[in-house]
C-alpha cells in the first residue's frame, strides 16, 4: 500500500509543473491543460494605483471645470448688466442730438421776448405768439427731462457754468455768479451745454 501511494504522489508531482513566465509571475500547469497564472497581490495593487490615480485626475478636471463654468457665468451676467445700462442709457438720451440743436431756436425767441418787453407794443399778438411758442416747447423739453442751470445767485461751479468774464462788485459774495449771458441745460442730469455767466470778483482796495 506504501508503494501505491509514493507512486501516486511522484505523478502527482510529475504532472503539476511550476514555473515564472517572463513578466516573473507564478504560473502552474498540468497535463494536458492550460497554464494557470497565479494572480498575486503585486497585481491588485498596481490596478488599485491606477485607479486611483485615474479618480484624482477626474476628480481635478471636474473641479477646473466647475471653476471655468462660474468664470464664464460670471462674466456673462457682468455682459449682461452692461448691455442693459446701455440700452437705458441710449433710450435715456437719445434725443440729446436734437434738443442740442433746438437750444438756440430757444434762445433766439427768448430775446425776441426780451426785447419786445422794452417796447411799448409789448402786448401785441406777436409778442403773445411767441410767448405761447416758447411755453410749448418748454413743456416739450421738460418731457423729455431737459431742465435749466441755475446760475443767478449760486456760486459758480465750473462743471454746469462757464465764466465769460468777473466783476468787481461788494454786493455780492466773491465767486458768485451774478449776471446769466445764455442759459445752460441737462438731459437727465447730464449737461448739455453749460451756462455762459458773469462772475462777482471782490472790489479791489484802492
Amino acid at each position: 500500500m506504501s508503494d501505491k501511494n509514493e507512486s501516486r504522489q511522484e505523478a502527482d508531482a510529475v504532472k503539476i509543473k511550476t514555473y515564472k513566465d517572463h513578466s516573473g509571475e507564478e504560473v502552474s500547469e498540468k497535463a494536458g491543460k492550460k497554464p494557470v497564472k497565479k494572480t498575486g497581490k503585486k497585481i491588485n495593487r498596481k490596478a488599485k494605483n491606477e485607479l486611483s490615480e485615474k479618480l484624482e485626475a477626474a476628480k481635478k478636471e471636474a473641479g477646473e471645470n466647475y471653476d471655468r463654468f462660474l468664470r464664464i457665468s460670471a462674466e456673462f451676467e457682468n455682459y449682461k448688466k452692461r448691455k442693459d445700462r446701455e440700452a437705458a442709457d441710449f433710450r435715456k438720451y437719445a434725443n440729446e442730438a436734437l434738443v442740442k440743436e433746438l437750444l438756440p431756436v430757444v434762445d433766439n425767441l427768448e430775446r425776441a421776448v426780451e426785447t419786445s418787453a422794452d417796447h411799448d407794443d409789448a402786448g401785441n399778438g406777436i409778442l403773445e405768439g411767441v410767448n405761447m411758442t416758447l411755453k410749448e416747447i418748454f413743456k416739450v423739453l421738460e418731457k423729455f427731462a431737459v431742465r435749466a442751470v441755475d446760475a443767478v445767485g449760486n456760486q459758480f461751479d465750473p462743471t454746469y457754468h462757464q465764466a465769460v468774464m468777473q466783476e468787481e462788485t461788494e454786493e455780492h459774495p466773491d465767486n458768485t455768479v451774478i449776471k446769466e449771458l445764455q442759459k445752460g441745460y441737462t438731459i437727465h442730469n447730464r449737461l448739455l451745454r453749460p451756462a455762459m455767466v458773469v462772475v462777482a470778483k471782490a472790489a479791489s482796495e484802492s
